[in-house]
């Protein structure tokens, strides 16, 4: 008649995405020899074919970031002193030297000791220059020791941070490896090649660095027509078959751009040629896990995901409109970049600015493009463009453009003058809501559905508000998302098929079943991942072929990321999903081989061993956890579950204690904590600790269920039925209800 008070297992099965460092900069260098083509595909001509027709284009990119993206060293390209030169830092003493005309440096390897490491390719230019060490099986490494081309001496990037030669972060480990991390960015038609049985890499290019073709395509079937008679005779032909031609539409522009200038996860060996970026890469979206609250960067998040906040951007505003693209460099200097648009005479004087004109504090980008410092020495500028709000950082502790240079002055104080300025009404802008919505508390269901409804927000604000929304666990929530699933938008629908993950698959099996066919790729890899859940025979039969289809596409983009150790990870929850356990282990310590700090594998090994009953093994894995991170409070409730299914209730007692008492905010924990509680009888214990969790999670349902079976148990009649009213309320049409309801006549 109630719901039974037995201990619910809960996977925690960790959604990970793999990022790219992109590092170029601006070339002042000779013009540099580089190496014949590596990969012979036909479709790809080289840029020496672009130079003739295409001369001031070609001058221009010999000199630009791009070019300098990955060479060859010689003396011409390399920038750092070789000369015997040593530096130490962070208690490693590294030596950079010259052997005839190769480049090395003595520093630590994976071992732990010094060794003598060839530079095979100079990597980027200013602000700073890396260098690649390549390493049996294909590997190339990028040592963290960079050369600051302005400062012109050594620095290491992540300076007073000690790295253990074994840990993941070293320079020799994954976290620095270039064919995974850097590669695709840096060259023209790359191919990672990698073989997943080996571990090993057969990486390639046809161009060494980021040439014409990276933006343009290959371009054999253009010099082709332009030399042949169509072409001599008058035909014309539209873009005259190259990608990113003259006239090109926004989205076109963005979109050749975004992937090497945005956060992303790739999603396959095997490209789409699309105009729907999603079809290939899987953009970040300005959740609070690489940006700030209100979506300014944070993390090293590059440009595109910022850029779609803007309203530069809804104005129709392109790469193009402000940078050269062939020079990488702004069309124009200071403020006019902004003022061929903005009328000089409104916004850049005084009366705007308040500050005086000629000053770095009267450039529009040091208000409305502030920015931070990555890899050291790289400051970057935030694109999202927005008015410098004060007042919302009196509130939400949110930075804001005014406190970089006014250091001395509080944010109220900032905010005070903003009013003096412009008056007490700000503009509404998202943040106002997105902030309070990312909190995930009582409040933010309804400014996250404010951020859906409101058809002036930001479509990537919207995707994000519907991913915020899978951990709100209510009906409201549900429908909301459901609805999002007939978006236009393929960023939104692929947030909603992954916040539908928290909810039950009868709520959603069949709205997902049509986007197992979805057009767009990282969609029906997202609706595959939802339908691997369900057992086979409930699979409905109009779906069955589309599922299959759009589960081995997700199969292979997994196994496309398998190189990286968060990739591991994921194969290992798409067994785990499958009930495939052996495989879900095989992964998930592929995964910890390469980075044995990442708790998240461990907590589903875990999971994975004690879905074969290999209970000892599990609680080890959450063991080795806990001395990675003994303040995280998952680990607790994860080892509270275990005791208990162990009969150790002395041992699962303390540790959903130890959750609680480090501030969970999980609703199971409460939830199952009480249960237990209540199952020892310790009634007045357990009545305490789902109030708690009813204080945190007020629309947590099961909370109210837990609680009134405690007050039924208990023959407190006249709380269950209060707890019970309240439960009616949150969710009244829940099957598992309906019982209780017509106990207490309700």
């Amino acid at each position: 008649m109630y719901k039974k008070s037995a201990i619910l297992v809960v996977l925690f099965v960790a959604l990970l995405i793999i990022f790219r460092v992109f590092i170029v900069d601006s070339c002042s260098s000779k013009d540099a020899k580089y190496s014949a083509i590596e990969t012979h595909s036909i479709a790809y001509v080289g840029d020496q074919s672009c130079k003739k027709c295409h001369a001031t284009e070609f001058k221009e990119w010999k000199h630009s970031d791009h070019y300098m993206s990955m060479l060859p060293p010689n003396d011409s390209t390399v920038k750092g002193d070789f000369n015997n030169v040593t530096f130490t830092a962070d208690g490693v003493t590294s030596r950079f030297f010259k052997k005839g005309s190769k480049f090395y440096i003595n520093t630590e390897g994976d071992d732990g000791k010094n060794h003598d490491f060839e530079i095979k390719y100079i990597f980027g230019y200013k602000p700073l220059q890396q260098y690649l060490v390549q390493f049996p099986g294909g590997r190339m490494q990028v040592p963290r020791l960079s050369w600051d081309v302005n400062k012109k001496k050594w620095f290491n990037q992540y300076a007073g941070q000690k790295i253990p030669s074994h840990d993941w972060l070293h320079w020799t480990g994954n976290a620095q490896n270039w064919n995974t991390m850097c590669a695709t960015c840096h060259s023209t038609n790359l191919k990672k090649n990698y073989d997943i049985k080996t571990d090993t890499y057969k990486t390639s290019y046809s161009i060494i660095n980021v040439s014409c073709e990276s933006c343009h395509g290959g371009g054999k079937e253009h010099v082709d027509f332009i030399n042949g008679e169509d072409y001599k005779s008058g035909k014309k032909v539209a873009g005259s078959y190259l990608k990113l031609a003259k006239n090109s539409g926004q989205k076109e522009e963005l979109n050749t751009c975004a992937p090497c200038h945005a956060r992303v996860s790739e999603l396959s060996r095997s490209h789409i040629d699309s105009k729907e970026i999603m079809d290939n890469y899987i953009p970040q979206i300005p959740d609070t896990e690489f940006y700030h609250a209100d979506g300014q960067v944070d993390d090293e998040d590059y440009i595109y995901t910022s850029f779609l906040q803007s309203r530069m951007f809804h104005k129709g505003v392109t790469c193009s409109t402000c940078h050269n693209p062939h020079s990488v460099k702004l069309k124009r200097i200071g403020n006019q970049t902004c003022t061929l648009c903005h009328v000089p005479a409104k916004y850049d004087v005084p009366s705007h600015t308040f500050h005086k004109t000629g000053t770095a504090a009267a450039e529009c980008k040091n208000c409305h493009m502030p920015g931070k410092f990555y890899m050291g020495n790289d400051f970057r500028h935030d694109h999202s463009l927005r008015v410098p709000r004060p007042d919302l950082s009196v509130k939400y502790g949110t930075p804001n453009a005014c406190s970089n240079c006014h250091k001395d002055k509080s944010e109220k104080a900032l905010a005070e003058a903003v009013i003096q300025w412009y008056g007490p009404k700000r503009k509404y802008h998202f943040a106002e809501d997105l902030i309070p919505g990312s909190r995930l508390d009582a409040e933010s269901e309804k400014h996250l559905i404010s951020l859906i409804d409101n058809k002036f927000v930001p479509k990537i604000i919207k995707a994000t508000a519907t991913f915020y929304l899978g951990s709100i666990p209510t009906k409201s929530s549900l429908n909301t998302i459901l609805a999002r699933l007939a978006s236009k938008e393929a960023q939104i629908r692929y947030r909603a098929l992954r916040s539908l993950a928290s909810f039950p698959a009868e709520s959603w099996k069949d709205a997902v079943g049509p986007l197992l066919s979805d057009q767009v790729r990282a969609v029906r890899i997202a609706a595959a991942d939802l339908y691997i859940t369900i057992p086979a025979a409930q699979i409905p039969a109009q779906y069955a072929k589309a599922f299959s289809s759009a589960q081995t596409e997700l199969e292979q983009s997994l196994r496309y990321q398998a190189d990286f150790s968060t990739g591991n990870v994921m194969l290992g929850d798409y067994y785990l999903k499958l009930q495939d356990y052996d495989n879900a282990e095989k992964f998930y310590l592929r995964g910890l081989k390469k980075d044995s700090n990442m708790n998240y594998a461990l907590l589903n090994l875990s999971a994975a061993y004690n879905s074969q009953g290999k209970n000892a093994q599990a609680l080890q894995a959450l063991e080795l956890a806990l001395k990675n991170d003994s303040k995280n409070e998952r680990i607790y409730y994860n080892m509270a579950l275990l005791y208990n299914e162990m009969n150790n209730i002395t041992a699962s007692e303390k540790a959903f204690a130890k959750a609680v008492e480090l501030k969970s905010s999980n609703p199971k924990v409460y939830y199952n904590y009480g249960l237990l509680l209540n199952q020892n009888k310790k009634i007045a214990a357990a009545e305490a600790i789902l109030k708690k969790g009813i204080s945190i999670n007020p629309s947590d349902s099961e909370l109210y269920y837990a609680l009134t079976f405690v007050y039924i148990q208990s023959n407190n009649k006249a709380k269950a039925l209060e707890t019970a009213m309240k439960l009616k309320q949150l969710d009244s049409t829940n099957a598992n209800y309906q019982q209780l309801f017509r106990n207490l006549g309700l």
